[in-house]
C-alpha cells in the first residue's frame, strides 16, 4: 500500500470458513477490534496466536490491545456485524472461492499467500494497461 498510494486500494472481505469451530465469531472479533480503531492490530495478534481464537481468547487478546473490553464483549455476543459476514460470505460464494486468501486485483484472481514480488508484478502490469 505504502508503494502505491494513492494508486491502488485494498478492500477486505470476510469468508469465514464453516468447518472451522472460531471462524466466525474470529471474524466478529476482527469487526469489533476495528470499531475501536484496532483492526490491524487484532489481525496481527490473531494471526500469530492462531488457532487460539475462542471467545476467551479473542477477550483477552481485546484486553492487550486496551480495547474497551465491556463493548467489545457486547459487540461480540451480539453478534454485531453478523449481517455484514454473512453479506461477504454470500460475495465469496458467488465468486466461486473456495480459498483464503484470495486476491483480486483488477479482476485478476490470485489464491493463496503469495510472495510480495508476485503480487508487485501484477501491479505493475494492471497499472500500466490502467494509464493506456
Amino acid at each position: 500500500m505504502e508503494e502505491y498510494k494513492g494508486k491502488i486500494r485494498l478492500i477486505l472481505k470476510n469468508y469465514p470458513y464453516k468447518y472451522r469451530d472460531y471462524s466466525h465469531i474470529a471474524a466478529e472479533a476482527l469487526l469489533a477490534a476495528g470499531d475501536q480503531g484496532k483492526y490491524w492490530e487484532m489481525h496481527d495478534m490473531m494471526l500469530a496466536r492462531s488457532p487460539k481464537l475462542d471467545r476467551e481468547s479473542l477477550i483477552a487478546y481485546a484486553g492487550e490491545l486496551g480495547l474497551n473490553i465491556k463493548r467489545f464483549s457486547r459487540d461480540l455476543d451480539a453478534m454485531k456485524h453478523k449481517e455484514l459476514i454473512e453479506k461477504d460470505k454470500e460475495l465469496a460464494v458467488s465468486l466461486d472461492l473456495y480459498n483464503t486468501p484470495t486476491f483480486f486485483i483488477n479482476g485478476r484472481k490470485v489464491i493463496g499467500n503469495r510472495p510480495y514480488e508476485y503480487m508487485r508484478k501484477i501491479i505493475a502490469e494492471e497499472l500500466q494497461h490502467a494509464e493506456k
